[in-house]
């Protein structure tokens, strides 16, 4: 069976497109390639990387990519986790990628106490966590 190429568009490729990239890693266990790209590149936000290492999940060694660096990829899938990726994403050269849209809120945005942000990402984290271990069974799942 072909691995599926699965692309997490987001505006910055920070957080919440890293973040998906880790749990769809973790959920399909090798079994798809996953990508992660943004319309900007704002680095690998560290709030993230701690946020995912605290449930297991080691993405410190992401990189933040622009998505015309994956122009080549034939994409199965393209996930947007923010409105402004999905209102401002590239045409990407794919003729069968799905498209899937879910617009989760930027812990990276928030203002307050470092627990309170803290608990921004947590939160974000296990919403992103849910979507894609839905979307893994429902979408990928040869079973």
């Amino acid at each position: 069976m072909n691995k599926k190429n699965v692309l997490v568009l987001c505006t910055g490729n920070s957080c919440r497109s890293q973040i998906a990239h880790g749990w769809l890693n973790y959920f399909t266990g090798g079994t798809a390639h996953i990508y992660s790209a943004g319309i900007e590149t704002h680095g690998v936000n560290p709030k993230a990387i701690a946020t995912m290492a605290e449930a297991g999940v080691d993405i410190s060694q992401h990189t933040s990519n622009l998505v015309v660096e994956y122009n080549a990829v034939d994409f199965d899938f393209i996930i947007t986790v923010c409105d402004h990726a999905a209102e401002n994403c590239p045409v990407i050269p794919s003729k069968k990628a799905v498209r899937l849209h879910h617009n989760f809120s930027d812990p990276s945005k928030i203002d307050g106490s470092e627990a309170e942000i803290k608990e921004a990402f947590r939160a974000t984290r296990e919403t992103i966590k849910n979507y894609c271990q839905a979307f893994v069974k429902e979408q990928l799942s040869s079973g």
